[in-house]
């Protein structure tokens, strides 16, 4: 009997893994319960322990984390919330009071040339637009009378040379003669006549020299390395003495003038380094600031009803800054960039921490650090930027002046006249 349970008891073990093996992985997990249960109390324990003392270091980094991650999100912000207000600051700082201005123009000295004589044009040697130098010939006028008055300044000064040579010889003949022969009064009439022909020669020979330049001034020549502009003559127009008639632009004469706003001329010294971009052109002009304008119009200085002081009303919180003009003289053009008179230029001038050999990031902390304490400030003048004294000297031009020639002596003009005068009749 007991067998038999035993068997049956075994069987049933034996069968029940087998079943358990068919029933896939929710089975196997089940497995264990069938274990014996009973365990001792100080396993038990020590269980617990192990599970109490696993769980506490998770709970505590779970607590810590999140707190980390709000924190650096909020530095985060603040950084790169003062960062964002640091660029505002610096950008209304460049924009807003940085020596720089949009305003700016291409200048030139244009010659305007006018002939010294009149007459019908009967050359003209230029076209529009052409580059001339100095001395080139634009145009002639009609030179027949202008040769015809210098052929007649010639024979009267061989006319009047001849009169003073005889004139000469006759006083010099009377000063010798005794008292027998001639008298005093005589004397002193043959040596005004020779101081008459004497004064008569000397106008004869300055009328030849004006015959001979104005020949010479037919011939209308530039007076500047340029440009010719504008150009509307044509042959057979007639040149008025001083109407000019013919413009160069003077290619040696270019500047710009950068008009800058006068809440940021703390910042402009003669002698700065100045930038100007033409308006389609990315390469900079490159010069420096030559000279500062100190004085611009004012219309509260015009008088009006009775002759009362006319004061324009103005906005107490809002006014409009006035433009200084500034001149930048030019050193470097680079290839390819024209300069036409009349251009439009952004010019911006750089200060001389920003010209300074330092290295990049000690000039840019510099400059960074300026620029914020200007912020609050204001922007502090350098001394003396803009001396009493203009350093600028302008260069010596001068156009090549008529001078008068040489006078002639009677014996130059007329050679061989006056030995045979001189002789005495018996000789013959």
């Amino acid at each position: 009997m007991d067998t038999t349970v035993s068997e049956d008891h075994v069987s049933t073990h034996e069968v029940q893994p087998a079943k358990t093996r068919d029933r896939g992985s929710d089975d196997r997990d089940r497995a264990p319960v069938s274990e014996p249960a009973a365990r001792s109390k100080p396993d038990v324990e020590s269980d617990l322990s192990q599970a109490s003392s696993a769980q506490i270091p998770l709970v505590t980094q779970g607590s810590t984390r999140p707190f980390l991650v709000a924190l650096g999100k909020r530095i985060a912000t603040l950084g790169i919330a003062l960062l964002a207000i640091l660029i505002v600051l610096l950008t209304w700082q460049h924009y807003v009071t940085a020596p720089w201005t949009r305003n700016g123009t291409v200048r030139v000295q244009v010659a305007s040339v006018a002939p010294q004589i009149s007459g019908y044009i009967n050359d003209v040697r230029v076209v529009d637009n052409q580059f001339v130098h100095r001395g080139d010939v634009l145009y002639t006028i009609e030179p027949f009378d202008f040769e015809v008055a210098r052929l007649t300044g010639v024979a009267t000064l061989q006319q009047r040379a001849a009169d003073l040579q005889v004139k000469q010889l006759q006083s010099e003949r009377r000063q010798h003669l005794t008292n027998l022969a001639t008298s005093p009064e005589e004397q002193q009439t043959y040596a005004g006549n020779a101081v008459q022909a004497k004064a008569a020669l000397d106008a004869a020979q300055q009328q030849l020299a004006q015959a001979e330049m104005n020949l010479q001034r037919t011939k209308v020549r530039s007076p500047v390395n340029g440009y010719v502009t504008n150009l509307l003559m044509r042959v057979g127009d007639f040149a008025h003495v001083g109407t000019s008639n013919i413009s160069i632009i003077d290619a040696d004469s270019f500047w710009i003038d950068g008009y800058f706003e006068e809440t940021k001329m703390a910042g402009i010294c003669v002698g700065d380094r100045a930038e100007a971009k033409l308006m389609g052109y990315s390469q900079p002009i490159i010069g420096h600031v030559g000279t500062v304008t100190r004085g611009i119009s004012t219309s509260n200085a015009a008088s009006g009803t009775q002759g009362l002081p006319n004061v324009d009303p103005v906005y107490t919180w809002v006014r409009l800054a006035q433009r200084v003009p500034v001149r930048i003289s030019i050193d470097t053009v680079p290839a390819g960039v024209p300069l036409v008179s009349g251009m439009t230029a952004t010019v911006t001038v750089r200060t001389a921490a920003e010209n300074d050999h330092r290295s990049w990031l000690d000039r840019m902390r510099t400059d960074v650090l300026d620029r914020f304490f200007d912020l609050f400030t204001g922007p502090r003048p350098r001394p003396n930027c803009l001396p009493v004294f203009t350093p600028q000297r302008a260069s010596i031009e001068s156009f090549p002046t008529e001078t008068l020639p040489r006078a002639m002596s009677p014996e130059q003009i007329n050679p061989g006249l006056a030995p045979a005068m001189n002789q005495s009749p018996r000789i013959h």
